[in-house]
């Protein structure tokens, strides 16, 4: 039996569930005053939330910038994973970046997340070049990728 999960998009009163599955998700977390930001200031920004009855459990940041769609950071919290909920979660980006006009989808992966990437492959996102050094934490090179819905 699959777990029900719903997607919403964020709001203010998320910062701090949102903020607390980056930080257990990544060596460079973003700080909840940059989540603030996207929230308050950035009109590109639109974060699609995966709640469970646990709560949330993942997020999904998206940049809508005319008919283009950037995907800022992805994380389902770590207690959540290998529940096929990071793949739902991105179907849920895929779909508001459709809605709100994009033609087309990008994001960063590490070259050494072979997980992601297998997911993002599987959803039909195809690599687009590297970005050399890109990760400052360890100077990792960062993989491109790009997705078109129109293919």
């Amino acid at each position: 039996m699959t777990e029900e999960v719903t997607f919403r998009k964020m709001g203010l009163e998320d910062i701090d569930a949102v903020y607390e599955i980056e930080h257990a998700s990544f060596s460079l977390p973003w700080t909840k005053e940059a989540f603030f930001y996207e929230m308050m200031d950035n009109q590109h920004a639109y974060y699609v939330l995966a709640e469970t009855k646990d709560g949330i459990v993942g997020f999904c940041g998206l940049w809508i910038i005319m008919d283009e769609c950037h995907v800022t950071n992805i994380a389902i919290r770590p207690d959540q994973r290998g529940k096929k909920l990071g793949e739902k979660l991105m179907r849920a980006a895929i779909d508001v970046a459709k809605e709100n006009g994009a033609k087309a989808m990008t994001l960063e992966a590490r070259v050494s997340n072979t997980p992601a990437r297998s997911l993002y492959e599987k959803l039909g996102f195809k690599n687009g070049g590297i970005r050399k050094s890109y990760y400052s934490d360890n100077y990792e090179d960062a993989i491109v990728m790009w997705v078109n819905f129109d293919e």
